[in-house]
Order: structure tokens, then C-alpha cells, then sequence
């Protein structure tokens, strides 16, 4: 994927129902201040500076280094390094649900804001650390 050049603004401004538009603004703060990268949008996607992802199988693409999209039905928060690598946080984040690397929040205020801040910072970390083996990560932006 690569970044498309549509508004950031437009995006959470068309994000519905309000409470993704609240959480997307602040969201686009946090990961704007952790990764000192401005946002661009990836379709549907806010993302923060640019890496690229190789897998085993050959699979590879473009990505932002943290991302998030507001879904009507919850922010989903993507995460390179995989929610199991957050398992301690995650037990004391409040409500969310997760899939294999991404996580799932329906209303940001009851997050645990430090709790979240310190995820998406280690998260981070292992993405400009060039992830594993596994997943061979290349931070291009």
C-alpha cells in the first residue's frame, strides 16, 4: 500500500460515528508526538512515517510505522510486533479486543492513556529496530 495524499482532516472528519472522529484526532496527537512523524493517510488508514514489510512467504508492501484507522465499529490500532507482544499492557489497558496484530478500541476515554502510550512506543521501537526474522522491517520515512 502507499500512501494516497488525501486530507488527514477530511478523513476523521468523515469518520462516523462521532466518538471515532474524537478518538481519531486525539490518536493522530499521540502517534504524531511518539513518532515525531507527520500523519498521511494510507486509503482509509492514518499512518506515521513509512516502512517496509517482508514475510517468509514473499509477501511484502508499504505500511505506516504506527497506524490506525476509525472504523465505525471500533478504531483499529495496527501493530507490527503483534498484540501478544503487549500481553501484560493489554491485561491492564481496559476494554478492547484484539486480533493477531491489531487492536480494537470502541471508546478511547476508557483506555488507559499511559497504558496505550507505552504499547505504541515499545511497538514502535521494534518496528525502527528492523522487527525479526520473521518479519523484516525497513523504516523508509
Amino acid at each position: 500500500m502507499r500512501p494516497t495524499g488525501d486530507d488527514v482532516a477530511g478523513l476523521i472528519a468523515r469518520s462516523s460515528p462521532a466518538i471515532r472522529r474524537r478518538d481519531a484526532e486525539t490518536l493522530t496527537a499521540l502517534m504524531q508526538e511518539i513518532t515525531g512523524r507527520e500523519p498521511h493517510t494510507w486509503g482509509t488508514i492514518i499512518g506515521f512515517g513509512s516502512v517496509h514489510y517482508r514475510y517468509p512467504t514473499g509477501t511484502e508492501g508499504d505500511s505506516g510505522v504506527l497506524s490506525f484507522a476509525p472504523r465505525k465499529a471500533a478504531t483499529t490500532i495496527y501493530l507490527f510486533d503483534g498484540v501478544d507482544a503487549h500481553a501484560d499492557d493489554l491485561a491492564s489497558l481496559g476494554p478492547h479486543t484484539t486480533g493477531v496484530g491489531c487492536l480494537y478500541i470502541k471508546d478511547l476515554e476508557q483506555i488507559d492513556a499511559k497504558v496505550l502510550t507505552r504499547i505504541l512506543k515499545r511497538s514502535l521501537a521494534w518496528v525502527e529496530a528492523g522487527g525479526t526474522e520473521q518479519v523484516q522491517l525497513t523504516v523508509t520515512g
